[in-house]
């Protein structure tokens, strides 16, 4: 609805009571969601659906409510609500913490958007599950797993000035190849184009770790190890270090893992971390949800700490200024969060060069349930799977059981001996409720170790 978003965001401020300091956001989603299991489809799932929601802000407390209807009394009930929520919080709370809507500035355009993809067609959807189940099947095995595309329109105002256009399109692919023997393997993709999948190769390379997986396990007993790992599994490690140590609310309330670690080396002198929203490759946004144009932010340079993350609530508490990462307009309860980190690639060419100079250690493909043990430090627990492998003299000998970890993400990273010179795109792609696609983008690694439980 090019133009009709930014229209209706406006429409909805114009029924607010004089005086009131508001944000209208009006968010366009149209996706379509193929699943897939044993080589069949199991469930498709379309969404057309257009919310508006409105946030008002009274005596440093905002309130917001949420509506699907575009009638003006629809509209108006809903702006009612928003101003009671927030009347309501104001009275019975001091004055908040939330300074006032940030003041407008234009974003810079991106090429987040792909007509082709744009168009859902289930067609393309149906090609792809095809060739993934030819491609499983002529390894034996049996694909399951997900595709999913979709376009996302979002548009802002508010009472400020802001008045900011979004359009998105995303598409990610995930197989989990399985062997009649029960032993499996993974792989995925992410990309703002359907394109950018190739469901064949995805499906081809997940099946290779499942049937190398059906040969006789060896065993390892708990200890620290040698590992690489994916880039999947990267992504895993930097998106829980996205939460846990570059969150500008919880570094204000000194609960960061960064807390009075800016300046100070945290990570291999390897290791470039930014969060990079219009970098070639990743799923690129104009603003955050408060309107604020996104920028490039430096968050670990040749290892020293460097920034967190803010919204507008949590800068005010930092003494700071806002670097555009709110997630919800008047800031999220969890508060701000970085979207589009990238990490930078290293020397070796690919994952078969990290192993080389292991003399035994684990291969790992993907991190499966990891929670955070304190959080402060970083320290997770998880599994490994779906393609956990035993490298000996430098090569790949056989696989292993899933392994369970706990270790330091931080640690992992200070560790890092070496990564591998392409980054590619990973993302968890399972959405439930708004559609909010996030990636990042990172290379293979190689740490010197990891500690994996009995």
């Amino acid at each position: 609805m090019t133009g009709g978003a930014l229209t209706l965001a406006q429409r909805a401020l114009s029924l607010l009571d004089s005086g009131e300091e508001a944000q209208a956001t009006v968010t366009a989603e149209r996706s379509l969601l193929l699943r897939f299991g044993r080589s069949r489809p199991t469930q498709a799932t379309a969404v057309d659906d257009l919310t508006l929601e409105a946030t008002i802000l009274r005596d440093g407390h905002t309130g917001s409510a949420a509506t699907n209807r575009t009638d003006d009394e629809s509209l108006k009930a809903c702006v009612r609500a928003a101003a009671a929520s927030a009347a309501a919080t104001a009275a019975s709370e001091d004055s908040g913490p939330y300074p006032g809507l940030p003041s407008p500035a234009a974003g810079r355009p991106h090429d987040g958007h792909d007509a082709r993809t744009a168009r859902l067609d289930p067609a393309e959807g149906g090609a792809a599950l095809a060739a993934a189940f030819e491609a499983t099947a002529a390894q034996g095995a049996e694909a399951h797993g997900v595709w999913t595309a979709a376009e996302v329109e979002t548009a802002i105002a508010s009472t400020a000035g802001a008045a900011a256009v979004d359009r998105l399109t995303d598409a990610y692919m995930k197989v989990a190849a399985i062997t009649p023997g029960g032993t499996s393997g993974f792989a995925a993709a992410t990309s703002v184009a359907t394109t950018g999948l190739d469901p064949r190769t995805i499906a081809e390379t997940a099946a290779r770790k499942a049937t190398a997986a059906a040969a006789e396990p060896a065993r390892l007993p708990a200890g620290e190890y040698p590992v690489v790992m994916e880039a999947t599994a990267v992504g895993e490690l930097l998106t829980w270090l996205g939460a846990l140590a570059f969150n500008g609310l919880a570094h204000a309330e000194e609960r960061g893992a960064l807390a009075g670690r800016l300046g100070k080396r945290v990570a291999a002198a390897s290791i470039n971390l930014s969060d990079s929203p219009r970098y070639r490759g990743t799923l690129p946004r104009a603003f955050d949800a408060e309107g604020v144009p996104k920028a490039p932010l430096p968050l670990i340079q040749d290892g020293v700490a460097h920034r967190v993350v803010h919204d507008t609530r949590s800068a005010a508490l930092a003494g700071a200024r806002t670097t555009g990462h709110a997630l919800a307009p008047g800031g999220a309860p969890m508060g701000p969060a970085p979207t589009n980190l990238v990490l930078v690639g290293g020397g070796a060419a690919d994952e078969a060069a990290l192993c080389a100079p292991i003399e035994r250690g684990v291969y790992v493909t993907r991190l499966w349930y990891t929670n955070p043990v304190r959080p402060k430090e970083t320290l997770l627990t998880g599994l490994t799977r779906d393609g956990t492998f035993l490298i000996e003299d430098g090569k790949i000998a056989a696989p292993l059981g899933d392994l369970r970890f706990t270790d330091s993400v931080l640690g992992i990273l200070e560790r890092t001996q070496d990564l591998s010179a392409r980054p590619v795109l990973t993302s968890e792609g399972e959405y439930y409720g708004r559609r909010f696609a996030t990636g990042v983008l990172c290379p293979a690694l190689r740490t010197a170790g990891v500690r994996f439980n009995a």
